[in-house]
């Protein structure tokens, strides 16, 4: 704390100070300080200053918060140290170890700076336990942008909130301002969202109004059944595929909402995104295809194993199959083995082909 904290207090106090348990006010010459622990009456200025250095906690967290900043913001930041669920003596004593939250795969660690002020470590959860010294130091907020782009193995991101955020970077002692833009770099608009969620004004845009509402190539997505728009959610907006929290539905009247589970994350999502809605058009046009009855020959073992393999692509896992586990159905000497067993030379399974009887493809792209 210091001499400029305790004469905004005292000025502050001529209109009355309410802050997580500090209470100040002024009466003429005579001023009154209370925590929840404290009481003080009838103070002089000096005696006031004497009062404020005896809670130098409280009068440190008063002029944090009382600073001028978004509602949203403001809203994140406190909870990020858990201004609502601890009191000043608690939250403080966690604030000196270091108090850590995670967003998405973000994990934020805040700590007391100086007089008061919070510093921040922003880096991947996955980090959590290395040391500075071993990752890639950023202090530019900017450079979130940066780093969100592609994975660990150098892939391209489509999805900011795709679980796929590359690690083995830090950004060690960002400030509130800092952290804040820094947070909306890897995960846009998802602080100003979570915080209109909280109070109530979340616009959500349900699936049928997104999707007439698209013109050019995507118009044609408002084609999907019920049953189509269930699949889109199961298969992108899931905790597996997405870290957002799906708030919209189909529609928002009776029988609209989905039964797909809405997924676990802190933030919301608001309306189909543009990756859900490119990856609609594709649907779109696939499911114009009628159905035809292919015979195939398999074994019960090799049934299994297309199921295994459709099962571990879908899930991402085709990288943690080692080559020496042959007994995954989607190992890939065993996918080898199958398609030199059961495909012809032009790729056909079971030598079926795809085309109609004439030879003709069935066009069903727009």
């Amino acid at each position: 704390m210091n001499t400029t904290q305790v004469a905004a207090l005292r000025e502050a106090a001529a209109e009355s100070v309410n802050c997580d348990g500090l209470r100040a006010a002024a009466d003429g010459d005579e001023y009154s300080l209370e925590t929840p622990e404290d009481r003080r009456e009838g103070l002089s200025e000096e005696a006031f200053r004497e009062a404020a250095a005896a809670h130098a906690d409280y009068v440190t967290n008063w002029y944090v918060w009382s600073r001028d900043r978004p509602e949203d913001r403001r809203a994140f930041l406190r909870w990020v140290e858990g201004a609502g669920d601890r009191s000043v003596p608690k939250r403080y004593a966690a604030l000196r170890e270091g108090t850590a939250r995670t967003w998405g795969e973000l994990r934020i660690t805040a700590s007391l700076g100086a007089d008061g002020e919070r510093r921040y470590d922003l880096r991947h959860a996955a980090d959590a336990e290395r040391e500075v010294v071993d990752l890639s130091v950023h202090d530019d907020p900017l450079a979130a942008r940066r780093l969100s782009k592609h994975d660990d193995d150098g892939r391209y991101r489509p999805l900011s909130t795709a679980p796929t955020l590359q690690t083995g970077w830090v950004f060690p002692g960002l400030s509130a301002n800092e952290l804040v833009r820094a947070v909306d770099g890897f995960y846009p608009a998802t602080v100003a969202n979570w915080y209109r969620e909280r109070t109530g004004d979340l616009d959500v845009s349900d699936w049928r109004g997104t999707a007439e509402r698209q013109t050019g190539i995507y118009d044609i997505v408002d084609e999907l059944s019920s049953e189509q728009v269930e699949w889109i959610a199961e298969s992108c907006c899931v905790d597996s595929q997405c870290l957002k929290r799906r708030q919209w539905d189909e529609h928002g009247g009776e029988g609209g909402e989905l039964d797909v589970p809405r997924g676990d994350g802190e933030f919301p999502c608001r309306e189909p995104c543009s990756l859900v809605i490119a990856a609609a058009r594709k649907w779109t046009t696939l499911e114009r295809e009628e159905s035809r009855e292919y015979t195939f020959e398999l074994t019960p073992s090799e049934k299994e194993q297309v199921e295994a393999i459709v099962d571990a692509v879908a899930e991402g896992r085709t990288d943690e199959i080692r080559e020496a586990d042959v007994y995954e159905g989607a190992n890939r000497y065993r996918a080898r083995f199958l398609r030199a067993k059961r495909f012809d030379e032009a790729g056909n399974l079971s030598g079926a082909p795809t085309d109609d009887e004439d030879g003709d493809e069935d066009e069903s792209e727009e």
